[in-house]
């Protein structure tokens, strides 16, 4: 459950389970096993809820004898694991989100080949094959006063270049093509193990990777960017012309109240900066309505600046409080939700009128696409500017195409959140 960090390691332990010669199935409809494993989220209120929900049906299936045992995983037991055992003692072993594989080592081993021991970061991809998400760090050093994930994943700590380039070569050989890069703050990676920000420096190594078609950035922190980034975005082009870069709001009394370490003229300076060095590039954002300290002044600053700025792609939420956090402890959560709401949504109803102008300026061009999937006689696929499950899909009416492959594109048709095109050549 959650984000694709979470997924990552589910797709781990589904490689030591193999590694054990456990067979295992993902039916979260009818769950079935001697085991069953919630890899729960612990991050916003739905999310939580449903992680919750998730577990309870669980525990009525065991209560049938339709199920074994229970074991529950991830960020929400990281977070909560005291409070939850007394509250759902039916679930049988608790684990947080980094001691999972304590889980692994009782496990009875099953299997005939017993020299088959995977590294722990191998993975069994639950993502169509020809790509995959590659997470580079762990944690967050920031504190923004609106987060709970330090407090559930700790301190920012970054992989070895070496271990991430080891696990790329291994992927291109499983067929990969297109690595979705992500980590809670993509900014700090390398300041803890090289004492100096290293993004640029591990994805120019990863472009230059033969078989690595698409690299794309996710969740970079707009304080302290690294700058260099850039000059590889644009010098590679299998980097692709794409940066996800939350930025919340752009009001300097909100930024402040956030504890965002920028302020509007250095958040507007490096948008800037951004497209002059990556010519093209889309940004992806994500902010905030209904923090402490957005009065209607403040939020008619937000309305302006997404109207200014006209984001490739944008998402946004209303603040609710997350335990124990600055925010939580310190800062007074007076907006009304409806308040919140009604924000929320002038705000979204805004961008989708910015994301078609800007899906319509496509008509007539021709892309790269890469096909993800054949769904009702119809080849769905993305290009470089879109990222899997959150971005506009390109539909082609062409079945015989095969996913994983490239395709050149003639872009017909502009919608809010998807384009129609058709082929014009095959790439690979």
């Amino acid at each position: 459950m959650g984000c694709s960090k979470n997924l990552i390691d589910s797709e781990r332990l589904l490689k030591q389970l193999a590694a054990k010669g456990y067979e295992t199935h993902h039916d979260p409809e009818e769950p079935k096993g001697e085991y069953v494993v919630v890899n729960t989220c612990g991050f916003i209120n739905d999310a939580k809820e449903e992680s919750i929900d998730s577990i309870i049906g669980l525990t009525e299936l065991k209560r049938q004898k339709r199920i074994g045992k229970i074991i529950v995983m991830g960020c929400l037991s990281q977070r909560y694991m005291e409070e939850l055992k007394a509250e759902i003692p039916e679930v049988d072993v608790w684990y947080g989100k980094f001691d999972w594989k304590d889980f692994i080592s009782r496990l009875r081993d099953v299997s005939s080949n017993e020299n088959d021991h995977p590294e722990l970061w191998e993975r069994t991809l639950t993502t169509p094959p020809h790509s995959a998400y590659l997470k580079i760090s762990e944690g967050c050093n920031r504190f923004c006063s609106f987060c709970a994930i330090p407090l559930i994943t700790g301190r920012h700590t970054s992989r070895s270049m070496e271990e991430i380039l080891e696990e790329t070569r291994q992927l291109v050989a499983d067929g990969v093509k297109e690595f979705n890069v992500i980590a809670q703050d993509l900014s700090s990676y390398g300041t803890d193990l090289y004492g100096r920000q290293s993004l640029a420096e591990l994805i120019e190594k990863m472009a230059e990777i033969p078989g690595v078609e698409w690299i794309r950035l996710h969740y970079a922190y707009p304080a302290d960017f690294p700058m260099d980034i850039l000059d590889v975005m644009a010098r590679h082009d299998n980097v692709c012309k794409y940066l996800d870069i939350a930025l919340q709001h752009i009001s300097d009394p909100v930024l402040k109240n956030m504890r965002r370490h920028i302020d509007k003229e250095g958040t507007i300076r490096l948008l800037r900066k951004i497209r002059e060095k990556v010519p093209g590039i889309r940004i992806r954002t994500t902010l905030m309505t209904g923090f402490p300290g957005e009065g209607e002044k403040e939020f008619e600053e937000l309305v302006d600046f997404v109207k200014e700025q006209r984001f490739d792609r944008m998402g946004a939420f209303a603040y609710c409080e997350e335990d124990d956090t600055y925010g939580a402890k310190y800062l007074k959560d007076e907006i009304p939700e409806d308040v919140k709401q009604q924000r929320l949504d002038r705000i979204m109803a805004q961008q989708e009128e910015i994301a078609l102008q800007l899906n319509e300026a496509m008509v007539g061009s021709v892309q790269k696409v890469l096909i993800d999937r054949i769904e009702g006689g119809k080849a769905l696929g993305r290009t470089q500017y879109d990222s899997p499950e959150v971005d506009p899909e390109v539909l082609i009416d062409d079945p015989d195409l095969m996913p994983g492959e490239f395709v050149e594109v003639e872009i017909t048709e502009a919608y809010n959140f998807e384009l129609v095109g058709k082929v014009t050549s095959k790439r690979n």
